[in-house]
């Protein structure tokens, strides 16, 4: 079995320690621990029954420690003999973890941290070296995170909304350390899909689907970003976005539409164009339109202003920019290329500057920087 297929078994392992009685946060360690063994044993003496393995061994690890310590001593009830595993709802187990992960109460940062270890089965080594932080800080990260919800009754009703921001927050930071962030946020969505009927859940695994097919074009060899009117669309996975697409007709058929479903009609007209000169522009306008009514957002206005620009022309996209503050994200990079194509290569020049002086990543600052070095070497004499 390998990681991933061991890591899709944690949700219900942990789900069937906490209704037995065992507080989240001891549940999650004995997991974890039974999943480290689980990496040891299972090369030489793989079970005949992996769900069933885990949870007689993580019961056994989370008894230990309780034996162990004296102020836990009352849960030496819970069990006077090994309960033998038996049949839970894994379905039920999972959704309930989500929510439990995405708890209001955590911050967005410790809500990712504790949904990729509790739900994802990811190692706090894993977690702190995709998001490039010592593995001591993280580990204090989770552990305060599971005492925030340590009170937190388990069938309590959760916000999915929540959840759905948590794993898009997991899905965008992409790849970094031994562990690739976006496919495994793909994974967490698409178990989340399985476990709850919702529109917007379909949304948002439509939208990564679509954006992580694309993912191969996103890079040069060198590692430098390229454009998405530069990417050369023969490297998209055109099956992924196959798929992509049918969960979001699938989706856009009940008539609910949210946000990320939104978003992702807007993936997949760009997606769906042969060519950057064939994207259906006014369409992409019409999407922003629907999901600038969904959300106060002001980043999809942004992005409304950049399809604006291409569908009527720089100038109507200009317009559309100065009715937004300038101190966005991104704002001087999106000024910069509408000056460009405006016919103004000297302020688009310094606007990319400006823009790679604001750049959240190495990644973007570079590729503004060659924006500006390259009209500023066109334009000198």
């Amino acid at each position: 079995m390998d990681g991933a297929a061991l890591r899709s078994l944690t949700p219900s392992v942990l789900g069937i320690l906490v209704r037995r009685g065992a507080d989240f946060a001891a549940a999650e360690d004995a997991v974890q621990d039974a999943l480290v063994e689980a990496v040891r044993v299972w090369p030489s003496d793989p079970p005949r029954d992996p769900k069933g393995w885990l949870v007689t061994a993580a019961w056994r690890k989370f008894l230990d420690a309780t034996r162990a310590n004296a102020a836990r001593r009352r849960r030496e009830d819970l069990v006077d003999e090994e309960p033998v595993p038996g049949p839970a709802s894994s379905v039920d187990d999972t959704l309930q973890l989500y929510f439990l992960c995405a708890h209001p109460s955590l911050t967005p940062s410790s809500a990712v941290a504790l949904t990729l270890r509790a739900v994802g089965g990811l190692t706090t080594r894993q977690i702190a070296q995709a998001y490039l932080v010592p593995e001591a800080t993280m580990a204090q990260r989770i552990s305060r995170a599971k005492r925030t919800v340590s009170g937190v009754r388990f069938d309590q009703p959760g916000d999915v909304a929540t959840v759905l921001r948590v794993l898009y927050l997991v899905f965008n930071e992409g790849y970094s350390g031994d562990v690739d962030l976006a496919a495994e946020a793909v994974r967490l969505t698409r178990q989340l899909a399985a476990a709850i009927d919702h529109p917007e859940v379909a949304g948002l695994l439509a939208l990564m689907l679509l954006h992580h097919a694309r993912r191969a074009g996103r890079t040069a060899p060198d590692g430098s970003l390229v454009p998405l009117a530069e990417q050369d669309r023969g490297r998209w996975d055109t099956g992924v976005i196959a798929e992509g697409v049918e969960v979001l007709q699938a989706a856009l058929a009940r008539d609910r539409l949210g946000e990320f479903q939104a978003q992702a009609a807007i993936a997949a007209l760009h997606a769906d164009a042969p060519t950057a000169a064939e994207t259906d522009w006014p369409q992409i306008v019409e999407w922003y339109d629907e999901l600038a009514g969904l959300t106060d957002n002001p980043v999809v206005r942004l992005n409304r202003a950049v399809a604006v620009g291409e569908a009527d022309g720089p100038r109507a996209g200009l317009a559309a920019l100065a009715e937004l503050d300038d101190s966005l994200p991104r704002y001087a990079a999106v000024a910069a290329y509408l000056r460009e194509r405006d016919g103004d290569p000297v302020e688009a020049a310094r606007l990319y500057v400006e823009a790679a002086r604001k750049a959240s990543n190495v990644a973007e600052r570079d590729h503004l920087t060659r924006q500006a070095a390259r009209l500023n070497a066109r334009s000198t004499p």
